[in-house]
């Protein structure tokens, strides 16, 4: 328990109480268990501790500006009371009405509108808004800020557990929510929930073609362009994937302003990383100029709709993997053995990092292991040639 203080807290006491350095706590003298957390941003929360039967425990009870210290006093006898009896300190429905303030929903909206709208990709912002309406708003979306705990946040986590990606991704989000709340004054310092939450082990799906399967797939895709039976630039468009190693969203906007067929370049001035410029081989450059042009149309790519570009190539993907016998693999593993053929061919990683448009060399190490097993094949191929020679 705290030491009892020699300190009333009232609204214009708490007012002028400051912290230098580190957040300290100010316990009130007569109500043992009241007390005022200040931080060194100036923010200030009322807080409640009391000894129960399962141990000590520490509630926050708002946050002060919300309402005044003789308010707060009256919430945090009543949680006080509880704790001694066993009882949870704040029953949802109660502290709904306790804590006031803003709720999650309207931190969610301020952080789609002033964060994820700004500073976001479109997919980006797509993505991180489903992700929100999903998950984070229908479970704690009516929920005052200061009300949700970490026992809320590990059982929302836990209740996404069969996709652990999403899982993590989740919590993720709602810890920056909070992050910024705090900048933003509509939380208390240290308010964030989603401490101590352990993430789940994510497992990396690695899939790479072999050089039957590269071959199995442009054959595919000939005769799929020869039946005409299929769009000649969704071809264009797995075609350009495979040869570039470049992302799908990058073939799909491309803008004929952005290609130098006689340089053999596409300068894209915009994508996940930042500007970059994806050499194209000779083969690249015959499909770009075998491709009609629209009349009005910017995009190499244009879809049905005037002044539209190609939205989507995955029912061709689906159809063409099928006839080449490659189900499970994925149109971004295209990209993932543009690197693999790289690495076979002796490339290193900060080249291959150029070439992906990687904006540092941790993201291209992922393929690191792959560099390591053309090193064994090469040892292996080395000893057998002089094993040869001197068994």
């Amino acid at each position: 328990m705290p030491r009892r203080s020699t300190l009333r807290l009232t609204t214009r006491i708490v007012d002028g109480l400051q912290v230098d350095g580190k957040d300290a706590i100010f316990w009130d003298r007569e109500l043992a268990g009241f007390g005022i957390r200040i931080y060194p941003t100036g923010g200030k929360v009322y807080v409640a501790q009391a000894r129960g039967p399962h141990g000590p425990k520490r509630v926050t009870v708002c946050r002060h500006g919300v309402i005044g210290a003789e308010q707060a006093r009256r919430r945090a006898a009543l949680i006080i009371a509880r704790v001694k009896a066993g009882e949870e300190p704040v029953p949802l429905p109660l502290a709904v009405k306790l804590a006031g303030g803003p709720m999650v929903s309207d931190l969610a909206a301020r952080y789609l509108e002033e964060h994820v709208a700004v500073r976001c990709k479109p997919s980006t912002a797509n993505g991180v808004g489903t992700m929100i309406h999903r998950h984070i708003v229908p479970a704690l979306g009516k929920q005052p800020l200061e009300a949700v705990d970490r026992a809320q946040v590990a059982d929302l986590h836990r209740q996404l557990s069969a996709s652990p990606a999403t899982a993590n991704r989740v919590i993720k989000t709602l810890s920056h929510m909070y992050r910024l709340a705090e900048g933003w004054g509509m939380v208390g310092d240290g308010c964030n929930p989603y401490r101590s939450v352990m993430k789940y082990p994510e497992r990396k799906r690695e899939r790479f073609l072999t050089d039957a399967e590269f071959a199995r797939l442009g054959r595919v895709l000939d005769e799929a362009a020869a039946q005409g039976d299929v769009s000649a630039q969704a071809v264009a468009a797995i075609s350009l994937l495979m040869l570039t190693g470049s992302r799908k969203s990058e073939i799909l906007t491309l803008r004929w302003e952005e290609v130098d067929l006689d340089a053999g370049e596409i300068r894209l001035a915009d994508t996940k990383t930042g500007a970059r410029t994806v050499q194209l081989s000779p083969s690249a450059v015959r499909i770009l100029e075998a491709l009609p042009r629209r009349a009005g149309s910017p995009w190499v790519l244009p879809g049905r709709k005037p002044g539209s570009h190609l939205r989507s190539i995955d029912g061709l993907w689906r159809t063409v993997r099928a006839r080449a016998g490659l189900d499970d693999v994925r149109i971004h593993d295209l990209r993932h053995s543009f690197a693999s053929r790289a690495l076979a061919l002796d490339e290193t990683l900060p080249v291959i990092g150029k070439l992906l448009g990687h904006s540092d060399i941790e993201t291209t190490a992922r393929y690191a292991h792959l560099a390591r097993d053309s090193i064994h094949e090469a040892a292996e191929r080395i000893a057998g040639s002089i094993s040869k020679d001197i068994l």
